[in-house]
């Protein structure tokens, strides 16, 4: 960073019965605001240059030691909810040999952390946590060292323990003596380097692998946590941005003067963005009212949610880099089907759905000095930070991002455009400025879930074997695309198409329409050779964590027992998955109110394995949420569009899982110390719509195949 950089500082964490500490987090203010803290230089992007080197690295940039021996630990990912401030807090306190209570993460400040790439994709526990605990590790060396010089004795006898250094003589130094006896900590040990320690095995965990609440559970609970969009700034105004009635509609006139008559409001216009900003967020939303009283617009045709399928299969394309098509084939599809005693096909629709976080978009935004920081809800503060040095031409050093931990994300906050939208109204007005997005401009302009269309067509000889398997995904992507059953001929594709929304990230992408396609289908199959389902899927998997987990849930649920019961209008379904190196299969029962048609889902069993468990209780609590976002996907939730226009754009009309909906849950935990682990944000949520859908074919005898499930 720039020597010149004037650093904003930010309260952010306050020890119980301490004063509140107050940290410039600019590199170099950082090192002059702590005085004796310890700073220690960095490692590369995602660690990978680690895992490759083996030896004499410097240590990472990502500690700092407070005088009190609290342990301030940086990382460039964020906190959505999902629990990666705990796990990354229990990697450091695990190989810092310190206990968690020592422990304060600094999150998602561009300005101060390591860029660790953005949090999705459920990377965090393989990718990060590694790299952080191999920080920590060596960090927890070069400590030692320091204090042995001090004692002048060979580190070779000499331990840390509980944050404490011990040497085998008797004599004992806390981090805090440390950090007294060596004054400026940061500067005794710049430039070292440290070998590349061997990590803690999971069978020998004192920290990680055990239950832990969250860290800044109290600040959560209490009101006391702001949140991005309770953030404020001296001075500060609120802005509003004038929205198309359409999609791709065109401003053509708009008169300003009734919305710039009003007290303390200021008009923005910058080519084709509009915006306005006022004192009060009620004063702002007036001037938007009397900004779309007067706007003219030229709209354009615009597909409806009625043709979406049709316009999905007629707009394939070739794509190109990352869009483009792609898929396998493992030998002959072709000729099995020709050869095939029976083809059986079916096409399976998914809408487009949002992401409805609890807490839609907001930033803040402010320029000092033709520098931009901008606190917002963000998964990839570095991204937004790209994205904001683009948009106004500057050096992305001018530009600071923070992530104030975010009420919620799965995947729908990538980008920075309530950012960008708060930099442009701050810097036309010179004041701070937070943009608020509405409930309905989250429901509106957010990104969707991309929708799909999935063609699937199996073989089956003579004697009841699959002997071919075809499946097309079209437009919804190609994460889980591969079929993990051993049909002797496959062929899969995902075929990108011209989608009428707005399309991006959602939790595990398009494995929740690939997932449900490929399992609702298998139960069809099953049907068709008169199969059960979960004996079906045994005899075409090989032996593994897959059909483990399958076990597992069978046993857990008693699905033998309950497929037997011959109740009315109640069905069982089971449905497996894999992505990301996780395992996840789920079993459910349902029960159909025949005169109302209403789908009730009583109870859901899922298993679960993802190598060695870092924290059970966030384990389970991922697990429950990715079932009860799933259950929403798969009863109620489904973006409707008309002439350009969004017809769900609030929780009355948009229905998500409420209180009432959320079934009995039972969930089982297969720990694999033996494993390395695997991220647990995504994978849970891919087998609970097929899950559901197979239970009602069971109790209706109707296949379902388009999503939301219904019954007629």
């Amino acid at each position: 960073m720039s020597a010149e950089r004037n650093p904003i500082e930010l309260e952010r964490y306050e020890l119980e019965e301490k004063p509140r500490y107050r940290f410039s987090l600019s590199r170099r203010a950082f090192v002059q605001t702590v005085g004796a803290g310890l700073l220690i230089t960095s490692f590369g992007k995602f660690g990978r240059a680690q895992e490759r080197a083996g030896k004499g690295r410097a240590v990472a940039g990502r500690f700092l030691f407070d005088k009190d021996g609290i342990v301030m630990a940086l990382t460039g990912k964020v906190e959505l909810g999902q629990g990666a401030r705990t796990q990354l807090s229990q990697a450091v306190a695990e190989e810092l040999r310190v206990p968690l209570s020592q422990v304060r993460l600094i999150m998602g400040d561009t300005d101060s952390v390591p860029n660790d790439g953005g949090t999705y994709g459920s990377q965090t526990t393989p990718r990060t946590v590694p790299t952080v605990r191999q920080a920590a590790a060596s960090a927890r060396e070069l400590v030692v060292e320091l204090a042995c010089e001090q004692w002048g004795v060979k580190p070779d006898s000499t331990a840390m323990r509980d944050g404490v250094i011990e040497h085998s003589d008797g004599r004992k130094m806390t981090l805090a003596e440390l950090v007294a006896k060596v004054g400026d900590v940061g500067a005794a040990l710049a430039g070292k380097t440290s070998e590349r320690i061997e990590l803690t095995p999971a069978d020998a965990w004192r920290v990680l692998g055990k239950l832990e609440g969250k860290v800044a559970a109290i600040e959560l609970v209490t009101g006391k946590h702001r949140f991005p969009s309770d953030i404020k700034r001296p001075d500060m105004l609120y802005g509003k941005v004038l929205r198309p009635p359409s999609f791709d509609a065109e401003l053509v006139d708009l008169d300003s003067k009734a919305a710039e008559s009003l007290e303390g409001v200021t008009v923005v216009r910058d080519g084709s963005f509009v915006g306005c900003t006022a004192p009060t967020t009620f004063q702002a939303r007036k001037a938007l009212e009397a900004l779309v009283a007067t706007a003219r617009w030229n709209t354009k045709p615009h597909p409806s949610s009625s043709e979406l399928f049709r316009v999905l299969k007629e707009t394939a394309n070739s794509g190109s880099g990352r869009d483009r098509p792609r898929g396998s084939e493992q030998g002959d599809v072709g000729a099995a089907m020709a050869a095939a005693d029976k083809v059986v096909l079916a096409s399976y629709e998914v809408p487009y759905i949002q992401h409805a976080p609890m807490e839609p978009r907001a930033a803040v935004a402010e320029w000092v000095d033709g520098k931009l920081t901008v606190w917002t809800g963000t998964q990839t503060p570095f991204n937004v930070r790209g994205e904001l040095a683009e948009a106004f031409s500057i050096s992305e050093e001018n530009v600071r991002v923070i992530m104030p931990d975010a009420g919620g994300g799965f995947g729908g906050k990538h980008r920075g455009d309530a950012a960008v939208e708060a930099a442009r109204l701050a810097k036309a007005v010179k004041r701070p400025v937070a943009v608020h997005w509405t409930r309905e401009e989250e429901f509106t302009w957010a990104y969707f879930r991309p929708a799909g269309l999935l063609e699937v067509a199996a073989a089956i000889d003579n004697a009841g074997k699959v002997t071919a398997w075809d499946f097309t995904n079209y437009n919804s992507g190609g994460s889980a695309l591969d079929c993990p059953y051993t049909f002797p001929n496959k062929r899969v594709k995902s075929q990108p198409c011209d989608s009428p929304l707005r399309q991006g990230s959602y939790r595990a992408l398009a494995a929740t329409a690939n997932n449900f396609a490929r399992e609702a289908f298998i139960d069809r199959l099953a049907a068709e050779t008169s199969a059960d389902p979960l004996a079906f899927r045994l005899a075409y998997l090989e032996d593994g964590q897959l059909k483990e987990v399958l076990n597992a849930v069978a046993k857990q649920f008693k699905w033998t027992e309950r497929r037997q019961d011959k109740a009315t209008d109640t069905g069982y379904g089971i449905a497996c998955g894999t992505e990301k190196g996780s395992f996840i299969a789920t079993c459910v029962e349902i029960h159909v109110n025949a005169p109302t048609k209403e789908i009730q889902v009583r109870r859901v069993c899922a298993a679960f394995e993802c190598g060695a468990v870092q924290n059970p209780a966030n384990l389970k609590s991922q697990i429950e949420g990715c079932l009860i976002m799933g259950l929403g996907a798969a009863l109620f939730e489904t973006i409707q569009f008309q002439d350009g226009r969004i017809t769900t754009n609030n929780f009355k009309q948009y229905r998500v899982p409420r209180f009432k909906d959320v079934p009995e849950i039972d969930v089982v935990i297969l720990n694999r110390p033996d494993l390395p682990s695997a991220g647990a944000g995504e994978t849970p949520i891919i087998a609970i719509a097929p899950a559901i859908a197979n239970a009602l074919h069971h109790a209706t005898g109707t296949p379902l195949q388009a999503l939301p499930l219904t019954v007629s």
